[in-house]
């Protein structure tokens, strides 16, 4: 019998930048929101199923654009059972990440992390590259 295997090529068309900033998701909204002039609006919990692993149910805040979007995620789960998730494992130190899908082009991300950096509750802000990331499609949540 012939198999075929369906071959799913995911595009990562979005600049991410990681926070550590050990603030709740809200405050945290809010403060991006007056630093940056978005207006970041709490959007559906999103949920991630794993085969033999926990369910991971991440915070979002989202502002939708006419050309793309801004995304708030929490790295870290709600705590589901015995132990809380990440979003990207490999990047534990980061308590989340900012994704900026911009067809556009009218997002100029240096200013963003500059602005950002000032703020005294965000400890460190960094642009990743999303192509090394191992949990990449985890980000995919469009």
């Amino acid at each position: 019998m012939k198999k075929n295997k369906l071959l799913v090529e995911s595009s990562y068309d979005f600049d991410l930048l990681g926070l550590v900033a050990p603030l709740k998701d809200y405050k945290l909204a809010w403060m991006i929101n007056s630093c940056l002039g978005f207006e970041l609006k709490k959007g559906e919990d999103f949920r991630i199923e794993f085969i033999n692993q926990p369910v991971l149910i991440i915070s979002q805040f989202i502002l939708e654009k006419e050309h793309g979007f801004v995304q708030l995620l929490r790295n870290r789960s709600f705590q589901v059972g015995a132990q809380a998730g990440y979003l990207v494992p490999e990047l534990k130190i980061v308590d989340y990440f900012l994704l900026f899908q911009d067809y556009t082009f009218e997002i100029n991300l240096n200013t963003y992390i500059e602005n950002l950096s000032k703020l005294k509750d965000i400890q460190n802000v960094v642009k990743l590259d999303v192509k090394k990331l191992k949990s990449r499609d985890n980000l995919l949540t469009y």
